[in-house]
């Protein structure tokens, strides 16, 4: 390869890059944009790449288009950050430049190498034949390899091809590589779709990180209409017993809704179970959702230097139906960090990493709260951005349903976070919503907590999104909530029946430094 050619080549794409960016973030919009989520300047953003700290800062890169608000040829935006707090914009890092990358720099990840330099492992994209009625298309994709050149990681060389597409054995889809090292040997998987059209996930191993084999197929999804796994990961949780498990992530396209499961247009979750290098993964549990909100995909993890499991979601647009923010100049945004635990009983606890205490500039505490049937009480303004944390206590209500309303504002629109007790779920029902997509969203409670008598709240609203963690990360909800323009409110409501709530503090949030 003629590094200064490619390099120079892929200069000259990046600059290009920037100036989409720039011009689309001119004309931007702030109604909905995030104070405390990170978005891209101007320009649509998806998957969360490359989690890494790095000479230390934290890293946070991501799949940007920056000449529009839909989905189109894929670079990577960066931000970085030496606290998890506050954010600085960096340049774009990849863009399309090479033959095996020339329609998109697709999803990848991070790894810090023997050496100490920083390398970025993603998919170099060709589309061979373009979507057709039935959304079929044809694609080259190839694992390729970035060095970071400098300690800021702003300056990356493109280093090629180092797992070609196995030509005969998948059927198009071959991306999202993630990499990791364990006992001396490096590790990559990669998703696949198989040339029988089913979900795979398979595993490559490396002793210096260029040279990659082919070890296995880890994972075969068992549903036939699950015909590709997006975005995979693999990493060990211990937990403070000191069990220890597997945890295999994925993106299934394909699946379908089934109950009160998988009804986003692709879903993503993970299963917990066993793994040994010389073998397949072997599941222990069915497929959970990683959120249950109406827009949550393509979460990637990586280990801080603290050992800590920290993950990013991207908070997707509506597969169907209107994104408002497309009009806005920018569109997507991701999740707030989140710490990924594992209880001594199995189970994975997701919440907010304890840096977004951080964020918190002033509080109100509420005494104990009681209200009557059909009763509201606003608790915040919303001009800024906002927490909520509040315990109802299920023993002393008698509500059918009974919570939030946030972006409560003019027109009667609000989206509603609520206890349904006729399901016993924690719904997020945005019938209501001023814009964008309807519907209502609804996580499950354990028998444990139900059986407390208690729901934990902890509840996250930003210009155009919320999320909500509850009982302290037994689930998550994410979805966008487009109130109308003007400062709305955040107001407690109990629907035939009483509530009672044990206690309550509002959190008024600051930005992150990006808005």
């Amino acid at each position: 390869m003629d590094t200064d050619h490619v390099n120079k080549d892929h200069a000259q794409a990046l600059i290009r890059a920037e100036a989409g960016v720039a011009a689309l973030a001119a004309r931007r919009s702030d109604r909905w944009y995030p104070q405390f989520h990170i978005a891209s300047d101007g320009g649509w953003i998806n998957d969360p790449n490359g989690l890494c700290y790095y000479h230390g800062r934290w890293h946070v890169f991501y799949q940007l288009h920056p000449y529009g608000t839909q989905w189109g040829p894929m670079h990577w935006g960066h931000v970085s950050s030496e606290d998890m707090v506050t954010w600085r914009r960096e340049p774009v890092v990849l863009a399309p430049s090479l033959d095996q990358d020339r329609d998109g720099v697709f999803s990848g990840s991070a790894v810090i190498g023997d050496d100490g330099r920083l390398r970025l492992f993603y998919t170099g994209n060709i589309t061979l034949q373009q979507r057709d009625e039935n959304h079929a298309e044809e694609l080259y994709e190839a694992q390729m390899l970035a060095e970071a050149q400098d300690d800021d990681a702003r300056v990356f060389t493109k280093r090629g091809v180092v797992v070609a597409f196995p030509e005969g054995a998948v059927h198009s889809d071959f991306r999202d590589p993630k990499v990791w090292k364990q006992d001396g040997y490096w590790y990559m998987i990669i998703g696949a779709r198989s040339a029988r059209e089913r979900g795979q996930i398979w595993l490559y191993t490396s002793q210096d990180l260029v040279s990659w084999g082919f070890s296995r197929v880890l994972y075969e999804h068992p549903d036939p209409d699950v015909y590709m796994l997006e975005c995979p990961d693999f990493f060990a949780l211990c937990s403070d017993s000191g069990g220890m498990k597997w945890v295999l992530c994925f993106s299934a396209m394909g699946s379908k809704p089934c109950g009160f499961m998988n009804r986003n247009a692709n879903n993503a979750g993970y299963m917990i179970g066993t793994w040994e290098p010389d073998g397949c993964f072997q599941p222990e549990t069915g497929f959970r959702l990683w959120d249950w909100g109406h827009n949550f995909y393509a979460p990637q993890s990586f280990e801080g230097p603290d050992s800590r499991r920290i993950m990013y979601g991207w908070m997707s647009p509506e597969a169907s139906g209107p994104v408002p923010v497309q009009e806005d100049g920018w569109c997507g945004n991701l999740t707030l960090p989140r710490e990924l635990t594992l209880d001594k009983d199995g189970s994975i606890r997701i919440t907010p990493v304890k840096e977004t205490e951080a964020l918190r500039t002033s509080q109100y505490k509420f005494g104990r709260t009681s209200l009557g049937a059909e009763e509201q009480l606003v608790v915040a303004e919303e001009s800024a951005g906002t927490e909520i944390e509040m315990v109802i206590d299920l023993s002393r209500s008698t509500a059918e349903r009974c919570g939030l309303k946030v972006h409560a504002g003019g027109q009667g629109s609000y989206t509603y976070i609520a206890y349904d007790d006729q399901i016993q779920r924690i719904v997020v029902d945005r019938q209501a919503a001023a814009e964008g997509g309807r519907g209502y969203r609804a996580a499950p409670l354990s028998s444990e907590s139900l059986s407390s008598g208690k729901v934990a709240l902890r509840v996250f609203i930003d210009r155009g999104c919320v999320e909500a963690y509850i009982n302290n990360g037994e689930q998550v909800m994410s979805s966008f909530s487009y109130p109308v323009e003007g400062p709305g409110k955040s107001i407690l409501l109990a629907e035939r029946g009483t509530m009672e709530i044990e206690s309550l503090t509002v959190h008024r949030l600051k930005g992150i430094g990006l808005s």
